[in-house]
């Protein structure tokens, strides 16, 4: 299922929605990508704080994948590559 981002305020519950729904912890998920709950707590709380990296380091982690696509194509990612 898709969960269309438009504005930042929105990645803190789709985030902690998928941590949720994979049955994991702040501190299990901090685990997973090399910072403490404390710094995984903040990242959730504000997330237009965090960098891109970091944002791509929790998706592999949860795995999700980001996905840019032009409002105005099909929903469906090409699948050659490019």
């Amino acid at each position: 299922m898709d969960y269309p981002i438009r504005t930042v305020d929105q990645l803190e519950p789709v985030m902690k929605a998928f941590r949720s729904e994979r049955g994991l912890s702040q501190h299990e998920l901090a685990a997973k990508i090399g910072v403490t709950q404390q710094a995984l707590s903040l990242l959730e709380a504000a997330p237009h704080r965090a960098s891109f990296e970091r944002l791509l380091s929790v998706c592999a982690a949860l795995g999700v994948e980001v996905v840019l696509r032009d409002k105005e194509s099909p929903k469906t990612p090409p699948t050659d590559g490019w």
